[in-house]
Protein backbone atom coordinates (compact mmCIF):
# COMPACT_ATOMS: atom_id res chain seq x y z
CA UNK A 1 0.00 0.00 0.00
CA UNK A 2 1.47 3.35 -1.04
CA UNK A 3 1.85 6.32 1.26
CA UNK A 4 -1.09 8.11 -0.37
CA UNK A 5 -3.33 5.04 -0.21
CA UNK A 6 -2.82 4.95 3.57
CA UNK A 7 -4.28 8.42 4.00
CA UNK A 8 -7.86 7.32 4.65
CA UNK A 9 -6.79 4.70 7.19
CA UNK A 10 -4.81 7.04 9.44
CA UNK A 11 -6.29 10.40 10.46
CA UNK A 12 -3.40 12.85 10.37
CA UNK A 13 -2.53 16.49 9.66
CA UNK A 14 -3.39 17.65 6.12
CA UNK A 15 -2.64 21.13 4.79
CA UNK A 16 -4.62 22.72 1.91
CA UNK A 17 -3.06 25.43 -0.27
CA UNK A 18 -6.06 27.56 -1.25
CA UNK A 19 -8.40 26.04 1.32
CA UNK A 20 -11.15 28.60 0.62
CA UNK A 21 -11.79 27.33 -2.90
CA UNK A 22 -15.17 25.76 -3.47
CA UNK A 23 -13.68 22.33 -4.20
CA UNK A 24 -10.92 22.37 -1.58
CA UNK A 25 -13.19 23.57 1.21
CA UNK A 26 -15.53 20.65 0.70
CA UNK A 27 -12.73 18.10 1.08
CA UNK A 28 -11.44 19.93 4.16
CA UNK A 29 -14.86 19.76 5.77
CA UNK A 30 -15.16 16.01 5.11
CA UNK A 31 -11.75 15.38 6.69
CA UNK A 32 -12.58 17.54 9.70
CA UNK A 33 -15.70 15.43 10.22
CA UNK A 34 -13.56 12.29 10.08
CA UNK A 35 -11.22 13.51 12.81
CA UNK A 36 -8.30 14.82 10.78
CA UNK A 37 -6.23 17.82 11.78
CA UNK A 38 -6.76 20.35 9.00
CA UNK A 39 -4.80 23.50 8.24
CA UNK A 40 -4.68 25.67 5.18
CA UNK A 41 -3.92 28.99 3.59
CA UNK A 42 -5.85 31.37 1.40
CA UNK A 43 -5.48 34.87 0.02
CA UNK A 44 -8.26 36.33 2.17
CA UNK A 45 -10.96 35.54 4.67
CA UNK A 46 -14.40 34.53 3.37
CA UNK A 47 -17.60 32.95 4.70
CA UNK A 48 -16.18 29.60 3.54
CA UNK A 49 -12.94 29.95 5.50
CA UNK A 50 -14.80 31.29 8.53
CA UNK A 51 -17.02 28.19 8.49
CA UNK A 52 -13.98 25.90 8.29
CA UNK A 53 -12.36 27.74 11.19
CA UNK A 54 -15.53 27.25 13.24
CA UNK A 55 -15.22 23.52 12.56
CA UNK A 56 -11.63 23.45 13.82
CA UNK A 57 -9.43 24.25 10.81
CA UNK A 58 -6.32 26.37 11.37
CA UNK A 59 -6.20 28.86 8.49
CA UNK A 60 -3.52 31.43 7.62
CA UNK A 61 -4.15 34.28 5.20
CA UNK A 62 -1.31 34.52 2.73
CA UNK A 63 0.96 31.79 1.34
CA UNK A 64 4.15 31.57 3.38
CA UNK A 65 6.87 28.96 3.83
CA UNK A 66 6.44 29.10 7.61
CA UNK A 67 2.87 27.76 7.22
CA UNK A 68 4.41 24.35 6.50
CA UNK A 69 5.14 22.82 9.88
CA UNK A 70 6.90 19.52 10.48
CA UNK A 71 3.76 17.77 11.76
CA UNK A 72 2.02 18.03 8.38
CA UNK A 73 1.65 14.62 6.74
CA UNK A 74 0.22 15.68 3.37
CA UNK A 75 -0.09 18.91 1.38
CA UNK A 76 -3.00 19.24 -1.06
CA UNK A 77 -2.99 21.64 -4.02
CA UNK A 78 -5.02 22.44 -7.14
CA UNK A 79 -4.09 23.26 -10.73
CA UNK A 80 -4.21 26.95 -9.79
CA UNK A 81 -1.18 26.55 -7.50
CA UNK A 82 2.01 27.45 -9.37
CA UNK A 83 5.32 25.62 -9.02
CA UNK A 84 6.88 28.65 -7.29
CA UNK A 85 4.33 28.65 -4.45
CA UNK A 86 6.41 28.90 -1.24
CA UNK A 87 4.27 26.38 0.63
CA UNK A 88 4.57 23.81 -2.15
CA UNK A 89 8.34 24.34 -2.37
CA UNK A 90 8.80 24.05 1.40
CA UNK A 91 6.68 20.90 1.64
CA UNK A 92 8.86 19.20 -0.98
CA UNK A 93 12.02 20.31 0.78
CA UNK A 94 10.73 18.82 4.05
CA UNK A 95 9.84 15.54 2.34
CA UNK A 96 6.10 16.01 2.94
CA UNK A 97 3.92 14.09 0.49
CA UNK A 98 2.14 16.46 -1.89
CA UNK A 99 -0.96 15.48 -3.85
CA UNK A 100 -3.53 17.07 -6.09
CA UNK A 101 -7.05 17.75 -4.93
CA UNK A 102 -8.25 15.07 -7.37
CA UNK A 103 -6.05 12.37 -5.85
CA UNK A 104 -7.29 13.19 -2.35
CA UNK A 105 -10.91 13.13 -3.51
CA UNK A 106 -10.33 9.78 -5.19
CA UNK A 107 -9.02 8.34 -1.93
CA UNK A 108 -12.03 9.70 -0.03
CA UNK A 109 -14.37 8.20 -2.66
CA UNK A 110 -12.73 4.79 -2.30
CA UNK A 111 -14.18 4.50 1.20
CA UNK A 112 -17.79 4.85 -0.01
CA UNK A 113 -19.59 1.72 -1.28
CA UNK A 114 -21.54 3.91 -3.74
CA UNK A 115 -19.64 6.88 -5.18
CA UNK A 116 -21.09 8.81 -8.12
CA UNK A 117 -18.97 11.02 -10.40
CA UNK A 118 -20.89 13.51 -12.56
CA UNK A 119 -18.86 14.52 -15.62
CA UNK A 120 -19.44 16.41 -18.87
CA UNK A 121 -18.47 19.67 -20.50
CA UNK A 122 -21.70 21.29 -19.31
CA UNK A 123 -24.30 20.62 -16.63
CA UNK A 124 -22.15 19.05 -13.93
CA UNK A 125 -23.21 21.34 -11.10
CA UNK A 126 -26.90 21.18 -11.98
CA UNK A 127 -26.99 17.40 -12.40
CA UNK A 128 -24.96 16.82 -9.22
CA UNK A 129 -27.41 19.07 -7.39
CA UNK A 130 -30.43 17.29 -8.88
CA UNK A 131 -29.08 13.90 -7.81
CA UNK A 132 -28.30 15.32 -4.38
CA UNK A 133 -31.91 16.51 -4.01
CA UNK A 134 -33.12 13.06 -5.02
CA UNK A 135 -30.93 11.27 -2.46
CA UNK A 136 -31.95 13.72 0.24
CA UNK A 137 -35.63 13.21 -0.59
CA UNK A 138 -35.12 9.42 -0.47
CA UNK A 139 -33.37 9.81 2.92
CA UNK A 140 -30.16 8.18 1.74
CA UNK A 141 -28.15 10.63 3.91
CA UNK A 142 -25.53 11.27 1.18
CA UNK A 143 -22.21 13.05 1.28
CA UNK A 144 -22.38 15.79 -1.38
CA UNK A 145 -19.66 17.80 -3.10
CA UNK A 146 -21.04 20.32 -5.61
CA UNK A 147 -19.40 23.18 -7.49
CA UNK A 148 -21.99 25.75 -6.47
CA UNK A 149 -24.08 26.81 -3.52
CA UNK A 150 -27.05 24.45 -3.15
CA UNK A 151 -29.82 26.01 -1.08
CA UNK A 152 -31.05 22.79 0.52
CA UNK A 153 -27.65 22.09 2.12
CA UNK A 154 -26.80 25.78 2.67
CA UNK A 155 -23.47 25.48 0.89
CA UNK A 156 -21.37 23.36 -1.44
CA UNK A 157 -20.76 20.37 0.83
CA UNK A 158 -22.78 18.03 3.00
CA UNK A 159 -21.17 15.32 5.10
CA UNK A 160 -23.52 12.35 5.39
CA UNK A 161 -23.22 9.26 7.54
CA UNK A 162 -24.19 6.70 4.88
CA UNK A 163 -22.19 4.91 2.19
CA UNK A 164 -23.39 7.26 -0.58
CA UNK A 165 -21.30 10.05 -2.10
CA UNK A 166 -21.98 12.22 -5.14
CA UNK A 167 -19.50 14.68 -6.63
CA UNK A 168 -18.71 16.65 -9.75
CA UNK A 169 -15.92 15.28 -11.93
CA UNK A 170 -14.05 17.81 -14.07
CA UNK A 171 -11.99 16.74 -17.08
CA UNK A 172 -9.53 19.66 -16.87
CA UNK A 173 -5.94 18.35 -16.54
CA UNK A 174 -7.51 14.85 -16.61
CA UNK A 175 -8.20 15.26 -12.91
CA UNK A 176 -11.21 12.92 -12.96
CA UNK A 177 -8.90 10.03 -13.86
CA UNK A 178 -7.94 10.02 -10.16
CA UNK A 179 -11.53 9.45 -9.04
CA UNK A 180 -12.61 6.04 -7.74
CA UNK A 181 -16.30 5.69 -8.60
CA UNK A 182 -18.95 3.01 -8.73
CA UNK A 183 -21.25 5.08 -10.99
CA UNK A 184 -20.03 7.54 -13.63
CA UNK A 185 -22.27 9.99 -15.50
CA UNK A 186 -21.18 11.52 -18.82
CA UNK A 187 -23.58 14.32 -19.74
CA UNK A 188 -21.95 15.59 -22.94
CA UNK A 189 -18.53 16.02 -24.54
CA UNK A 190 -17.60 19.29 -26.25
CA UNK A 191 -14.46 21.26 -26.94
CA UNK A 192 -13.30 23.20 -23.88
CA UNK A 193 -10.18 23.79 -21.80
CA UNK A 194 -8.13 24.16 -24.98
CA UNK A 195 -5.22 25.47 -22.91
CA UNK A 196 -4.78 21.84 -21.82
CA UNK A 197 -6.35 19.57 -24.45
CA UNK A 198 -5.01 19.42 -28.02
CA UNK A 199 -8.36 18.97 -29.77
CA UNK A 200 -11.76 17.27 -29.49
CA UNK A 201 -10.16 13.86 -30.06
CA UNK A 202 -7.90 14.42 -27.05
CA UNK A 203 -10.95 15.38 -24.98
CA UNK A 204 -12.91 12.31 -26.11
CA UNK A 205 -9.95 10.10 -25.24
CA UNK A 206 -9.87 11.62 -21.75
CA UNK A 207 -13.54 10.73 -21.21
CA UNK A 208 -12.89 7.25 -22.62
CA UNK A 209 -10.14 6.68 -20.05
CA UNK A 210 -12.49 7.97 -17.34
CA UNK A 211 -15.24 5.51 -18.35
CA UNK A 212 -12.83 2.59 -18.71
CA UNK A 213 -11.76 2.95 -15.07
CA UNK A 214 -15.09 1.49 -13.90
CA UNK A 215 -14.80 -2.18 -12.99
CA UNK A 216 -17.29 -5.01 -13.52
CA UNK A 217 -19.47 -3.89 -10.61
CA UNK A 218 -19.73 -0.28 -11.85
CA UNK A 219 -22.26 1.42 -14.12
CA UNK A 220 -21.78 4.16 -16.73
CA UNK A 221 -24.72 6.54 -17.33
CA UNK A 222 -24.16 8.22 -20.70
CA UNK A 223 -26.00 10.58 -23.05
CA UNK A 224 -27.08 8.60 -26.13
CA UNK A 225 -26.72 11.74 -28.27
CA UNK A 226 -22.92 11.84 -27.86
CA UNK A 227 -21.25 11.47 -31.23
CA UNK A 228 -20.02 7.92 -32.02
CA UNK A 229 -21.32 6.55 -28.73
CA UNK A 230 -19.86 3.10 -29.38
CA UNK A 231 -16.37 4.56 -28.95
CA UNK A 232 -17.19 4.90 -25.25
CA UNK A 233 -19.40 1.84 -24.74
CA UNK A 234 -17.45 -0.82 -26.62
CA UNK A 235 -15.10 -2.92 -24.52
CA UNK A 236 -16.35 -1.52 -21.20
CA UNK A 237 -15.83 -3.77 -18.22
CA UNK A 238 -19.01 -2.38 -16.64
CA UNK A 239 -22.58 -2.16 -17.90
CA UNK A 240 -23.94 1.11 -19.23
CA UNK A 241 -27.28 2.94 -19.21
CA UNK A 242 -28.29 5.52 -21.81
CA UNK A 243 -30.48 8.62 -21.56
CA UNK A 244 -31.53 11.15 -24.17
CA UNK A 245 -34.30 12.68 -26.26
CA UNK A 246 -34.37 9.88 -28.86
CA UNK A 247 -36.42 6.92 -27.67
CA UNK A 248 -34.79 4.73 -30.33
CA UNK A 249 -31.40 5.14 -28.65
CA UNK A 250 -32.17 5.72 -24.98
CA UNK A 251 -33.18 3.58 -22.03
CA UNK A 252 -34.48 6.72 -20.31
CA UNK A 253 -36.19 9.40 -22.40
CA UNK A 254 -38.79 12.18 -21.94
CA UNK A 255 -42.30 12.25 -23.31
CA UNK A 256 -45.12 14.84 -23.36
CA UNK A 257 -42.79 17.79 -22.73
CA UNK A 258 -44.46 21.15 -22.08
CA UNK A 259 -43.02 24.44 -20.85
CA UNK A 260 -44.59 26.99 -18.52
CA UNK A 261 -44.33 30.76 -18.88
CA UNK A 262 -40.88 30.71 -17.27
CA UNK A 263 -39.49 28.08 -19.70
CA UNK A 264 -39.51 25.32 -17.04
CA UNK A 265 -40.33 21.87 -18.41
CA UNK A 266 -42.91 19.34 -17.29
CA UNK A 267 -42.60 15.84 -18.76
CA UNK A 268 -42.98 12.12 -18.24
CA UNK A 269 -39.86 10.01 -17.70
CA UNK A 270 -40.02 6.81 -19.73
CA UNK A 271 -37.90 3.73 -19.11
CA UNK A 272 -37.41 0.91 -21.60
CA UNK A 273 -36.16 -2.65 -21.35
CA UNK A 274 -32.81 -3.19 -23.05
CA UNK A 275 -32.07 -6.31 -25.03
CA UNK A 276 -29.40 -7.33 -27.51
CA UNK A 277 -30.30 -9.07 -30.77
CA UNK A 278 -27.23 -10.42 -32.57
CA UNK A 279 -25.16 -7.76 -30.89
CA UNK A 280 -27.59 -4.96 -31.76
CA UNK A 281 -29.03 -2.99 -28.85
CA UNK A 282 -32.84 -2.77 -28.93
CA UNK A 283 -35.36 -1.12 -26.62
CA UNK A 284 -38.76 -2.60 -25.81
CA UNK A 285 -41.66 -2.20 -23.37
CA UNK A 286 -41.52 1.54 -22.63
CA UNK A 287 -43.11 2.37 -19.26
CA UNK A 288 -43.87 5.73 -17.69
CA UNK A 289 -41.97 5.72 -14.39
CA UNK A 290 -42.50 9.28 -13.18
CA UNK A 291 -43.83 12.73 -14.00
CA UNK A 292 -41.59 15.73 -13.34
CA UNK A 293 -42.30 19.47 -13.05
CA UNK A 294 -38.94 21.25 -13.09
CA UNK A 295 -38.36 24.60 -11.42
CA UNK A 296 -35.30 25.39 -13.57
CA UNK A 297 -35.67 26.57 -17.18
CA UNK A 298 -34.47 25.20 -20.48
CA UNK A 299 -34.46 22.07 -22.61
CA UNK A 300 -30.94 21.25 -21.44
CA UNK A 301 -32.27 20.70 -17.93
CA UNK A 302 -34.57 17.97 -19.20
CA UNK A 303 -31.46 15.98 -20.11
CA UNK A 304 -29.78 16.82 -16.80
CA UNK A 305 -32.86 15.57 -14.96
CA UNK A 306 -32.91 12.34 -16.99
CA UNK A 307 -29.26 11.68 -16.13
CA UNK A 308 -29.90 12.23 -12.40
CA UNK A 309 -33.02 10.03 -12.53
CA UNK A 310 -31.14 7.23 -14.31
CA UNK A 311 -28.38 7.27 -11.68
CA UNK A 312 -30.99 7.22 -8.91
CA UNK A 313 -32.68 4.24 -10.57
CA UNK A 314 -29.37 2.35 -10.46
CA UNK A 315 -29.19 3.18 -6.75
CA UNK A 316 -32.70 1.71 -6.25
CA UNK A 317 -34.29 5.03 -5.34
CA UNK A 318 -38.10 4.70 -5.66
CA UNK A 319 -39.21 6.65 -8.77
CA UNK A 320 -41.73 8.68 -6.75
CA UNK A 321 -38.96 9.91 -4.45
CA UNK A 322 -36.73 10.66 -7.42
CA UNK A 323 -39.47 12.76 -9.02
CA UNK A 324 -40.06 14.65 -5.76
CA UNK A 325 -36.34 15.38 -5.54
CA UNK A 326 -36.24 16.75 -9.09
CA UNK A 327 -39.35 18.83 -8.43
CA UNK A 328 -37.73 20.26 -5.28
CA UNK A 329 -34.60 21.43 -7.07
CA UNK A 330 -34.81 25.20 -7.58
CA UNK A 331 -31.30 25.84 -8.83
CA UNK A 332 -27.86 26.61 -7.47
CA UNK A 333 -26.18 29.96 -7.20
CA UNK A 334 -25.12 31.41 -10.55
CA UNK A 335 -27.26 28.99 -12.62
CA UNK A 336 -30.05 31.17 -14.09
CA UNK A 337 -30.34 32.64 -10.62
CA UNK A 338 -32.93 35.32 -10.03
CA UNK A 339 -31.13 38.18 -8.29
CA UNK A 340 -33.88 40.79 -8.04
CA UNK A 341 -35.63 43.63 -9.82
CA UNK A 342 -34.75 47.30 -10.27
CA UNK A 343 -37.05 49.85 -11.92
CA UNK A 344 -39.01 47.03 -13.52
CA UNK A 345 -35.87 45.34 -14.91
CA UNK A 346 -35.50 41.68 -13.91
CA UNK A 347 -31.88 40.73 -13.17
CA UNK A 348 -30.68 37.13 -13.63
CA UNK A 349 -27.16 35.79 -13.15
CA UNK A 350 -25.71 32.77 -14.93
CA UNK A 351 -22.34 31.00 -14.88
CA UNK A 352 -22.36 30.19 -18.62
CA UNK A 353 -18.87 30.67 -20.09
CA UNK A 354 -18.86 28.31 -23.09
CA UNK A 355 -20.78 28.95 -26.34
CA UNK A 356 -23.01 25.89 -25.83
CA UNK A 357 -23.91 27.04 -22.32
CA UNK A 358 -24.60 30.58 -23.51
CA UNK A 359 -26.87 29.30 -26.27
CA UNK A 360 -28.78 27.09 -23.83
CA UNK A 361 -29.24 29.92 -21.31
CA UNK A 362 -30.32 32.53 -23.86
CA UNK A 363 -32.68 30.05 -25.54
CA UNK A 364 -34.32 29.44 -22.16
CA UNK A 365 -34.41 33.19 -21.47
CA UNK A 366 -36.26 33.81 -24.73
CA UNK A 367 -39.27 32.10 -23.15
CA UNK A 368 -39.00 34.11 -19.94
CA UNK A 369 -41.32 37.15 -19.75
CA UNK A 370 -39.49 40.23 -21.06
CA UNK A 371 -39.61 43.21 -23.40
CA UNK A 372 -35.95 43.23 -24.44
CA UNK A 373 -33.26 40.66 -23.55
CA UNK A 374 -29.92 42.12 -22.42
CA UNK A 375 -26.83 39.95 -21.92
CA UNK A 376 -23.81 41.33 -20.08
CA UNK A 377 -21.05 38.86 -20.88
CA UNK A 378 -17.59 38.58 -19.34
CA UNK A 379 -15.43 36.14 -21.36
CA UNK A 380 -13.44 33.70 -19.23
CA UNK A 381 -9.74 33.21 -20.16
CA UNK A 382 -7.93 34.31 -23.30
CA UNK A 383 -7.47 30.77 -24.63
CA UNK A 384 -11.18 29.97 -24.47
CA UNK A 385 -12.14 33.32 -26.04
CA UNK A 386 -9.69 32.84 -28.91
CA UNK A 387 -10.60 29.17 -29.51
CA UNK A 388 -14.36 29.85 -29.69
CA UNK A 389 -14.48 33.43 -30.98
CA UNK A 390 -17.01 32.86 -33.79
CA UNK A 391 -19.06 30.44 -31.67
CA UNK A 392 -19.27 33.03 -28.86
CA UNK A 393 -20.45 35.67 -31.32
CA UNK A 394 -23.11 33.36 -32.75
CA UNK A 395 -24.43 32.29 -29.32
CA UNK A 396 -24.50 35.82 -27.89
CA UNK A 397 -26.42 37.05 -30.93
CA UNK A 398 -29.50 35.35 -29.44
CA UNK A 399 -29.77 38.35 -27.09
CA UNK A 400 -31.35 41.60 -28.24
CA UNK A 401 -28.54 43.67 -26.74
CA UNK A 402 -25.03 42.45 -25.83
CA UNK A 403 -22.71 44.27 -23.43
CA UNK A 404 -19.14 43.00 -23.16
CA UNK A 405 -16.88 43.37 -20.13
CA UNK A 406 -13.15 42.79 -20.40
CA UNK A 407 -11.89 39.20 -20.37
CA UNK A 408 -11.51 37.57 -16.93
CA UNK A 409 -8.01 36.01 -17.17
CA UNK A 410 -8.28 33.55 -14.26
CA UNK A 411 -4.99 31.62 -14.27
CA UNK A 412 -3.69 33.09 -17.58
CA UNK A 413 -1.16 35.89 -18.12
CA UNK A 414 -0.66 35.74 -21.93
CA UNK A 415 -3.40 37.73 -23.69
CA UNK A 416 -2.69 35.97 -27.02
CA UNK A 417 -3.34 39.34 -28.63
CA UNK A 418 -7.06 39.11 -27.93
CA UNK A 419 -9.53 41.17 -25.91
CA UNK A 420 -13.26 41.67 -25.60
CA UNK A 421 -12.98 44.28 -28.35
CA UNK A 422 -12.07 41.43 -30.72
CA UNK A 423 -15.27 39.62 -29.75
CA UNK A 424 -17.23 42.86 -30.10
CA UNK A 425 -16.06 43.21 -33.70
CA UNK A 426 -17.07 39.60 -34.41
CA UNK A 427 -20.60 40.21 -33.08
CA UNK A 428 -20.89 43.42 -35.09
CA UNK A 429 -20.26 41.37 -38.25
CA UNK A 430 -23.53 39.54 -37.48
CA UNK A 431 -25.42 42.82 -37.42
CA UNK A 432 -26.19 42.64 -33.70
CA UNK A 433 -26.30 45.53 -31.25
CA UNK A 434 -23.19 45.17 -29.07
CA UNK A 435 -21.43 47.50 -26.63
CA UNK A 436 -17.88 47.06 -25.32
CA UNK A 437 -17.28 48.82 -22.00
CA UNK A 438 -14.06 47.76 -20.22
CA UNK A 439 -14.95 48.66 -16.62
CA UNK A 440 -17.84 47.50 -14.45
CA UNK A 441 -18.54 51.11 -13.49
CA UNK A 442 -19.03 52.09 -17.14
CA UNK A 443 -21.29 49.09 -17.71
CA UNK A 444 -23.45 49.85 -14.67
CA UNK A 445 -23.93 53.48 -15.72
CA UNK A 446 -24.81 52.37 -19.26
CA UNK A 447 -27.38 49.84 -18.03
CA UNK A 448 -29.01 52.28 -15.63
CA UNK A 449 -29.50 54.66 -18.55
CA UNK A 450 -30.65 52.16 -21.18
CA UNK A 451 -32.50 49.25 -19.47
CA UNK A 452 -36.17 50.06 -18.97
CA UNK A 453 -39.26 48.61 -17.34
CA UNK A 454 -40.00 45.12 -18.68
CA UNK A 455 -36.44 44.29 -19.78
CA UNK A 456 -34.63 41.11 -18.77
CA UNK A 457 -30.94 41.55 -17.88
CA UNK A 458 -28.63 38.53 -17.60
CA UNK A 459 -25.11 38.89 -16.24
CA UNK A 460 -23.12 35.98 -17.61
CA UNK A 461 -19.69 34.43 -17.17
CA UNK A 462 -17.48 32.45 -14.79
CA UNK A 463 -15.63 35.48 -13.41
CA UNK A 464 -16.91 38.27 -11.18
CA UNK A 465 -19.50 39.69 -13.60
CA UNK A 466 -22.17 38.82 -11.02
CA UNK A 467 -21.10 41.98 -9.17
CA UNK A 468 -22.63 44.16 -11.90
CA UNK A 469 -26.16 42.95 -11.22
CA UNK A 470 -25.62 43.05 -7.47
CA UNK A 471 -24.34 46.62 -7.66
CA UNK A 472 -27.35 47.67 -9.72
CA UNK A 473 -29.68 46.20 -7.10
CA UNK A 474 -27.90 48.16 -4.36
Amino acid sequence: MSNIEEIMNNPCHIHFVGIGGISMSGLAEILLDKGYSVSGSDSRSSPVTERLESLGANITYGHYAENITDDISYLVYTAAVKADNPELITAKEKGITVMSRAVLLGQIMSKYPTAVSVSGTHGKTTTTSMLAEILLEARYDPTILVGGILKSIHGNVRVGKSGYLVTEACEYTNSFHSFISTIDIILNIREDHMDFFKDIHDIRNSFKVFADKLDESGVLVINSEINDLSYFTNDLKCRYVTFGQDKNKSEFYPENITYNQFACASFDIMKQTVCFDNGVCRFTNPVKTAHVDLKVPGEHNVLNALAAFAAADIMNVPPEAAARGLNAYSGTDRRFQYKGERNGVTIIDDYAHHPDEIRATLTAAANYPHRKLWCVFQPHTYTRTKAFLTQFASALSLADEVVLAEIYPARETDTLGISSRTLCEEIEKLGKSVHYLPSFEEIEKFLLKNCINGDLLITMGAGDVVLIGENLLK
